[in-house]
């Protein structure tokens, strides 16, 4: 199991270190859309593959930095809500449990004004 994920620290390292270790000058990477999970596990082929393309992007002399970000493929996905009461002591009382349904913004608002764009990805449901 430990040989097929990469731990969420250790995503952002990589691409960072993709980053500056590629092409003539050091550049810098931000990885965003993850800000919210304090813990995860990637899919370290895909990891490879996204380090990859920071290499590739780092590469090239007429870019000066390079942005990694995260969003959800599907734009409409559902959550649960867990709603929690503590005591004094800070011991969970009482939880209600819910449902809500969560529209994130599609790839377009990142890709609008990119004309270079090269979709690697497979169709969905064949990843």
């Amino acid at each position: 199991m430990k040989l097929m994920h990469t731990k969420l620290p250790d995503f952002i390292r990589k691409m960072k270190e993709a980053a500056a270790k590629i092409g003539s000058t050091c550049k810098e990477c931000k990885v965003v859309g993850l800000e919210n999970l304090k813990t995860a596990k990637m899919q370290s082929l895909r990891t490879g593959r996204i380090e990859q393309a920071v290499e590739e992007l780092a590469k090239m002399e007429d870019v000066h930095k390079v942005e990694v970000a995260i969003i959800p493929r599907i734009p409409e996905s559902m959550h649960s809500a867990i709603v929690r009461g503590f005591d004094e002591n800070g011991n969970p009382t009482h939880a209600i449990l819910e449902t809500i349904n969560i529209l994130h913004p599609t790839e377009d608002i990142l890709l609008h004004d990119c004309p270079d764009v090269d979709d690697r990805r497979p169709p969905i449901g064949n990843h």
